[in-house]
């Protein structure tokens, strides 16, 4: 795909993004460019629509900055905890132009030294609304199919968990051994 400001948004990451851009504080804000871009030029989708190849929030994404080797970051709406360096938060330009980008798809955007610099995407390693769909079953969305492995599944409260029998091991007799303090430790 060629250089492009053309993008694809799920409703949460849209939403998301106009709030940004309503928060900038004023004319010199470096995202507000890249904001109004991305939201002036996106096609907006529920999250059961979206190609599993589109970088979305949280969404696992190998990318290349101008001819250097690739990298494999998080886009995440802000910096998360414990996570250093595998993170590429929406408040940084590089995390914000990927949003919403194809694998293959590149975009031009500006360093905070005005120079430009071309982000491409690589290939989108994981989309949580392409495994949330593959978890249920559903296959619709585009793009490819994820590759095997076990599938997990966020649990918030134990009653979510299926039923499972619990095997209870039998106890071997206690019989007051060298260890056994007597009724007066009690």
């Amino acid at each position: 795909m060629s250089d492009t400001d053309f993008c694809q948004l799920t409703t949460k990451d849209f939403t998301i993004l106009e709030v940004m851009l309503e928060r900038c504080l004023g004319q010199d804000d470096p995202l507000r460019e890249l904001l109004r871009r991305k939201l002036d030029n996106a096609t907006v989708m529920f999250r059961d629509d979206i190609p599993a190849n589109v970088v979305t929030l949280s969404s696992r994404v190998a990318y290349r900055v101008d001819d250097g080797p690739a990298e494999t970051r998080i886009v995440a709406h802000d910096e998360m905890r414990g996570m250093v360096g595998s993170v590429l938060p929406i408040s940084n330009p590089r995390g914000l132009a990927l949003m919403g980008l194809a694998e293959g798809q590149t975009i031009t955007i500006r360093r905070a030294d005005g120079t430009a610099e071309k982000i491409t995407v690589q290939e989108v390693v994981y989309q949580p609304e392409a495994a949330k769909r593959e978890a249920e079953g559903l296959r619709s969305g585009g793009g490819r199919p994820r590759k095997g492995g076990p599938i997990l599944r966020l649990v918030h409260r134990s009653d979510d968990l299926p039923p499972r029998p619990i095997r209870v091991m039998p106890m071997p007799p206690f019989d007051g051994g060298p260890d056994d303090p007597g009724p007066s430790a009690a």
